[in-house]
């Protein structure tokens, strides 16, 4: 496999912003100059997936030229026996990451909002793992058991203990280390005695369990309304997106931009120039639909 950098974007629970998340990312790459390839493996929903198509129907319906990336949906395997469903999932997205990073500066990997072995093994590719929660404790629940009083964190819950087991395999797999990132989305625009409590946790959990906390998205209408186009904040910026900015939409290009600099991924003066799309095809590897 090439020095690519791989960053997998994953929470088992739906409705966190991965899908919202892992878009802002690749287009952010890819107009800064690095090549991206994608792959989703959350099939049947393919949240991301749809995005990218909406993206290319967009650009098809108004002429307009934006950047795109190489685009993998892979699904569950079709095998019932456990053993032969994991070897065959483990073949096909291994040689979907490694034909990826061979072409590509970035691949970005969207997880499914529930825990699977696919949704496992992507895990362990991971350099960066960022994983969207709502500043909630029902979401919370999935990092952590916390005590309802006091607040204090008694032990780490199924998807802390998930990503461990992914930090041991990616380890014994090729040495290999994951920074994993929490990004608190939804955040109350006003402070709270949840949104302190919320913050507390965190920062005790970040030191036990070793993840850096990000700042997220707000609760905000503009994202429902890009998806249907295909379109991110940060296309807005042209004129050509036919989409006035409002200052709604400027505070949340800036916690867009906030989270790439959290994130630490900030594209080089010298990244190689994007390329801008990809036509379809089928090698094997998975369904690409893009």
């Amino acid at each position: 496999m090439s020095n690519a950098h791989i960053v997998v974007v994953g929470n088992q629970k739906g409705g966190s912003g991965k899908s919202t998340t892992s878009m802002h990312l690749v287009v952010s790459l890819l107009n800064t100059g690095y090549s991206v390839g994608s792959i989703d493996l959350d099939d049947p929903q393919a949240t991301l997936t749809r995005y990218i198509e909406n993206r290319r129907t967009f650009m098809e319906s108004t002429g307009i030229d934006l950047s795109m990336p190489e685009h993998h949906l892979l699904s569950r395997s079709i095998y019932d026996n456990p053993t032969l469903a994991r070897s065959d999932e483990e073949t096909r997205l291994d040689a979907c990451v490694s034909s990826l990073a061979a072409m590509h500066d970035f691949v970005v990997i969207d997880t499914p909002g529930s825990d699977s072995n696919l949704s496992r093994i992507g895990h362990s590719y991971a350099d960066t793992l960022i994983t969207p929660l709502n500043d909630s404790f029902v979401d919370l629940d999935l990092l952590a058991k916390v005590h309802p009083e006091s607040y204090k964190v008694l032990r780490p819950s199924t998807y802390a203990e998930m990503v461990w087991e992914q930090r041991k395999a990616r380890a014994t797999r090729d040495g290999g280390k994951i920074d994993w990132i929490v990004m608190r989305n939804r955040l109350a625009s006003i402070g709270s005695r949840n949104t302190q409590a919320m913050e507390d946790v965190l920062q005790a959990l970040s030191k036990r369990i070793g993840f850096r906390l990000a700042p997220g998205f707000g609760e905000r209408v503009i994202f429902r309304e890009l998806f249907l186009k295909g379109l991110t904040l940060l296309d807005l910026r042209s004129a050509e997106a036919n989409m006035r900015l409002n200052m709604s939409h400027v505070a949340a290009r800036h916690e867009v931009r906030a989270l790439l600099t959290a994130i630490g991924l900030t594209p080089a003066v010298d990244a190689r120039p994007a390329r801008t799309s990809y036509e379809s095809r089928d090698d094997g590897v998975g369904r690409l639909p893009i």
